[in-house]
């Protein structure tokens, strides 16, 4: 049978990551937040016809690749950020000879949800 990802996480494995994963959410809610600051920044200057460049586009830019670089984090792993505001993330996973998906949401103290590759969290069942 061919899968749809290359990782699959045991609850284990994924568990184990669940604090660096808070770490990333934390850094990435942040960097959203400051990259939208920039936006207005930067829109406000290009609404009043100013020649925008130098400090502000350079700490745009620099914000949207510390971002790009968190992201490739849960990427490269195949981590899926599926809300970034709920901090709801799910890992691919085998469970029952299927390929689901282990479903965490911040607020939760541990992984103690799956779901099919295309219920989402709406589908969610108790591991």
């Amino acid at each position: 049978m061919k899968h749809q990802f290359q990782r699959h996480y045991t609850r284990d494995e994924a568990r184990a990551l669940l604090p660096q994963v808070r770490q990333w959410l934390a850094r990435l809610r942040e960097l959203h937040a400051q990259a939208g600051r920039s936006d207005k920044r930067l829109g406000g200057m290009l609404r009043q016809g100013c020649d925008v460049g130098g400090r502000a586009v350079n700490e745009w830019v620099q914000t949207l690749a510390d971002m790009q670089g968190v992201l490739a984090e849960f990427q490269r792993r195949e981590i899926s950020i599926k809300d970034l505001d709920r901090g709801l993330v799910d890992f691919p996973a085998i469970l029952g000879g299927r390929e689901v998906f282990l479903c965490w949401e911040q607020d939760e103290d541990d992984i103690e949800f799956w779901h099919d590759l295309e219920s989402g969290y709406g589908g969610r069942e108790r591991l």
